[in-house]
Order: structure tokens, then C-alpha cells, then sequence
């Protein structure tokens, strides 16, 4: 198993390349089994979470080709027939319950496993399974899986969420594109990845309306067409390697970052004390001056806080003046990286759903170990800024969600390196 070795070392300068989103590539990649023409996607990033969802969609008899190291992903569903995504695939990531959806509407019949548990907490299907029962499927549980029919396939519906999640919103969305009739989706999700979505399946020839508000509305279409389709920058990567100057000083460039997927993030950094400038071709990020303020995160639904970067921005507060109060809305046993962090010297206390971080002077190296994908990412910031050598272990759920980490860091000046343990 890999660990990841991080010398703290100072500043750090240069640029850093930003993937495709992992998050809209895995919700895009399911999209091809509404059409029987090829979908490509382009700027894919080279993920194991990819990779599985890949085994996935090859399991249901889909052709998916990588290509220009794994950058292309070109796929085609026109002799899928399998329709049961079997659990030892799903269980690996919860993304793969975005087959559902797809599966129902083209085909009227799909059998999907309950995707496996989550260590940052519950991630129920009920609210997928409500959108869909609205539209005339008939789901019933049975042996940890979900069996879903239709009788003369499914129909357009007002459906309203009872809570804006993104999975269901996507599910929801991929299956009206073939349902007969009008379907206005409220209280959806307003995430980037979504839009992504829907700009894909527009280019496809569905008839959509509304992304990026609580409103969805798609008028269904006989049948879909291919299309070429490039995935959406990172968001979550961009903000993770904006952290990285502001504990480890210095200036990084973000080649292919975009602020406007990041205004409340942004927001917070600015009062942290800390300089976003565009530039013509990402963003540079630098620390004004000394140590970081302290400011208080409260993670919410897109446009708020993403709770994908608490984990990153409690790092960062370890080191800052002052004390910060970070408040986890989304997903409970999310803070599972604090007692990791604390055996670098941080002094964080946790009750429930609060963090209370007390800003010291400098942070020391140790052995840490990584229990979920930004845990990992966290562990690795707060390391750039530490004194000594820290080695992360179990690096992989870093491989889920972040490209190279290793040699990206490395490129701005950063001591780190990937060791097996066998070496």
C-alpha cells in the first residue's frame, strides 16, 4: 500500500495545471447509456474512481476506450443489454448509482445495488427513488437491490426534492430527457457538475431548461444522439491547491482554475487574508503578508461552502490567528481528519457537527493516517507548512479524487514523494 512523504520545505512557486472535475466526469460518463450514438468526453481526469465507473459501464455491455492517456474517454452504449450493475462494482463508489436513471429510461427495467456505506456518513437513495416513482417507475428493494420497472416507460412530473441533493438531481435529470411528456424538477441542486450535465445532454439533443437555479425544467425526447463533450474544470481541485500557498507561502499559478465556481470559498479567503487574481489563463493565488487570519466556515449546498473543502480549509486554520469555528451541515462524521491533525500539534475540539480550531505557531511532522479522499488532501496541506517529515498513510482514497498529487506539488517546489511499503 502507498504512502505519501512530505517534507516541509517553505514557499512554494510555479503553476499547477487543474484537472477535469472527477465529480461531473463520473455524473457525464453514465449519460451514454440514454443514446445508442458514441458520447466522447474530453479533459477527463485519470482517476481510480474513473476507472471503476469504466468497469461499470463495461459490466452493462458498454464499449469505453481511453485515449490520449486517458485524457479522451470515447464510449457508445449501441449493444448494451446487461442491465444489472452488480454489487462488487457498486459498492466501490457511491457515483455508481447515476446508472439508474439512464438504464430505466432507455430501457424501461434496471436492477442497481445499493451503493456501499461512506465513511464521511449516510447518503440515502430514498430521494432518488421518490423522483422516479413520480415519474411511473415501480422500485422495490429486495436483497440490496433496487429493482425498477416501468409500464410503458416513464412520464414527465412535478417533482419537488426534499432536499437539493446532487445525485438525485442528476438521476432525475438523465432519466426525464427520455420520459414522456414535461418534467419540472424543484428544489434541485445548483452545482457547476450540473450544469456540466445538462450543457452535455443539451448537445446530445435533449430539451432542458434552468440549470444552475432550485427549477429544472426537460420536455423528453424520443431519442438522444452523440455528442463531444469537455469536462468541466475542477472546482474542488482548485481550491484545494489554492490552500497550498496559504500554509506554505508563496505564489502558485492555477492553470484552467475558474473563481466563479468558487465565490463563497473565494469570500473566505480574501478574509483569511489572502490574494485570488485572474489572470488570462487560471488564477494566481499568494498570502498577503505573516500568518493566515482565522474566519469561521459554515459548509452549505452549492452556492455555499462546499464541504468538500472543510477538510483542506481546517488545515489551513491550524496555523492561523486566532480561533475558527467550522460547522459541518452536509454530512456528519466529516471531521474525521482532526485527530489526525492534532497529532501534528493542532489544537482543534470537536463536538458534534462544530470544529473549534485554536491557531498555533507551526505545526511538526508525524505519522498520520488518511480515512477518507479530502482527509487525505488535508493531512498533505498541513504537511507543506509543517516542521519535518510527515508520511501519510493509506494515500489510497487521494487516488479517488486528485491526479498526480505528488508530482503536481512537486512542480511548485514542494519536497514530497510517493514510497510502496516495500521500499
Amino acid at each position: 500500500m502507498d504512502k505519501i512523504v512530505v517534507r516541509g520545505n517553505g514557499p512554494l512557486n510555479g503553476k499547477i495545471s487543474i484537472s477535469g472535475a472527477k465529480n461531473a466526469c463520473l455524473t457525464l460518463m453514465p449519460a451514454t447509456l440514454l443514446s445508442e450514438e458514441p458520447l466522447t468526453l474530453t479533459n477527463a481526469p485519470r482517476l481510480s474512481d474513473i476507472r471503476t465507473m469504466t468497469t461499470l459501464l463495461r459490466s452493462l455491455g458498454a464499449e469505453v476506450q481511453t485515449m490520449q492517456e486517458g485524457k479522451v474517454i470515447a464510449m457508445s452504449s449501441h449493444d448494451a443489454d446487461n442491465h444489472v450493475a452488480d454489487y462488487d462494482i457498486v459498492r466501490k463508489m457511491r457515483a455508481s448509482n447515476l446508472v439508474l436513471g439512464p438504464l430505466l429510461a432507455r430501457h424501461g427495467h434496471a436492477v442497481v445495488s445499493l451503493p456501499g456505506g461512506c465513511s464521511i456518513g449516510a447518503r440515502p437513495m430514498d430521494i432518488h427513488v421518490s423522483a422516479l416513482e413520480a415519474m411511473g417507475a415501480e422500485i422495490e428493494l429486495k436483497d440490496g437491490y433496487l429493482h425498477a420497472k416501468t409500464s410503458g416507460g416513464l412520464k414527465g412530473a412535478d417533482i419537488t426534492l426534499r432536499f437539493a441533493s446532487v445525485g438525485a438531481t442528476e438521476n432525475t435529470v438523465m432519466a426525464a430527457t427520455l420520459a414522456k411528456g414535461t418534467t419540472v424538477l424543484r428544489n434541485a441542486a445548483r452545482e457547476p457538475e450540473i450544469v456540466d450535465l445538462v450543457e452535455c445532454l443539451r448537445k446530445m439533443g435533449a430539451e432542458i431548461e434552468g440549470e444552475g437555479t432550485d427549477t429544472i425544467t426537460i420536455q423528453g425526447v424520443d431519442r438522444l444522439h452523440g455528442a463531444t463533450h469537455p469536462v468541466v474544470a475542477d472546482r474542488i481541485e482548485t481550491g484545494t491547491y489554492m490552500l497550498a500557498p496559504a500554509i506554505a507561502g508563496g505564489e502558485v499559478e492555477l492553470i484552467g482554475g475558474r473563481i466563479d465556481l468558487l465565490g463563497a470559498f473565494c469570500e473566505k479567503l480574501d478574509a483569511c487574508g489572502i490574494d485570488v487574481t485572474e489572470t488570462p489563463t487560471g488564477l494566481i493565488v499568494r498570502r498577503r503578508n505573516g500568518r493566515v487570519n482565522a474566519v469561521n466556515v459554515v459548509t452549505e449546498i452549492f452556492p455555499g461552502f462546499p464541504t468538500d473543502l472543510q477538510a483542506q480549509m481546517m488545515a489551513v486554520m491550524c496555523t492561523a490567528e486566532g480561533v475558527s469555528v467550522l460547522e459541518e451541515r452536509i454530512f456528519e462524521n466529516r471531521f474525521m481528519h482532526a485527530p489526525e491533525l492534532i497529532r501534528m500539534g493542532a489544537h482543534i475540539d470537536v463536538h458534534g457537527g462544530t470544529a473549534t480550531v485554536t491557531g498555533v505557531d507551526k505545526l511538526k511532522g508525524a505519522q498520520v493516517m488518511a480515512t477518507d479522499l479530502r482527509a487525505s488532501v488535508s493531512l498533505i496541506l498541513a504537511a507543506l507548512g509543517a516542521e519535518g517529515e510527515t508520511v501519510v498513510n493509506r494515500v489510497y482514497h487521494l487516488d479517488r479524487g486528485y491526479e498526480r498529487v505528488e508530482d503536481k506539488l512537486s512542480a511548485v517546489g514542494a519536497h514530497i514523494e510517493r514510497v510502496s511499503e516495500d521500499e
